[in-house]
């Protein structure tokens, strides 16, 4: 994969500044190295998770993952963190069933297509539709062995807390105490704010605490809480780090 130049000007000044892949996937001379470590670092914190260390836990990374495809970085996403820890925690740690849980603005469909005909893999998304990257229809449920082992449920622009609770109380506690999962990593999307940049949703931080306290409880119900949670998006840095508060405190009681 190559880089496009944004403009000869950038180039010339040698920080080496571009595009991978897509225009909307920027790179610098340090990105490949910034996004091992966002990598290492959720499956560092899975790893403490299973050993013990902590209950729980929640990962500061960047770059964001869950668009990126496996053979194209998308949507400002270089490698897709959680899709990367999924195989790592089914193989290395011999745990054989995961919930995925993604409630960012961007449908993550690199997640879905990553497992899209694994059985083993349940990837549940709430997300605003018609948006960005345009996938994640109710009717995309997954193919051959995982038929059914996706779960989108769209929402129209502007949903707040009311339609995002309800989506977690009807659509995700059911598939998942059917589903049994042995973990759970989030893609913590945080654009659905009500004052992001982005301008879709309306989640408020207490709707954010009441969602991460839901897929807290199926963790404890049903894997003994173990559970990490990796940042994806996020564009007003305010109305970020209320959510990510939110999510934290919970996670921490």
């Amino acid at each position: 994969m190559s880089a496009t130049p944004i403009s000869s000007a950038a180039a010339s000044t040698g920080l080496l500044a571009g595009y991978l892949d897509s225009g909307d996937t920027p790179v610098g001379m340090d990105s490949y190295a910034v996004a091992l470590s966002a990598v290492g670092g959720v499956l560092s914190t899975i790893e403490a998770v299973l050993e013990g260390e902590v209950r729980n836990a929640f990962c500061a990374v960047r770059p964001p993952g869950h668009p990126a495809l496996t053979d194209r970085a998308m949507g400002i996403c270089l490698f897709n963190n959680v899709a990367i820890a999924a195989p790592y925690i089914q193989k290395k740690q011999k745990l054989a069933k995961l919930l995925i849980v993604d409630w960012a603005v961007p449908h993550g469909n690199g997640t879905q297509a990553a497992f899209y005909d694994h059985p083993t893999v349940f990837c549940f998304s709430v997300h605003p539709s018609p948006f960005y990257p345009g996938t994640g229809n109710a009717e995309e449920q997954g193919e051959g062995r995982g038929v059914g082992s996706t779960r989108n449920v769209p929402l129209p622009a502007c949903s707040g807390d009311a339609e995002y609770k309800r989506a977690f109380e009807d659509k995700l506690k059911p598939a998942a105490d059917a589903f049994k999962p042995d973990f759970v990593p989030i893609s913590a999307g945080f654009a659905a704010a009500q004052d992001d940049l982005l301008r879709r949703m309306k989640l408020t931080p207490a709707g954010c605490a009441a969602l991460t306290g839901i897929v807290k409880k199926i963790a404890e119900q049903h894997c003994q809480g173990r559970l990490v949670s990796a940042l994806e998006g996020g564009y007003n840095a305010d109305a970020r780090a209320a959510s990510v508060e939110a999510q934290v405190r919970i996670l921490m009681e």
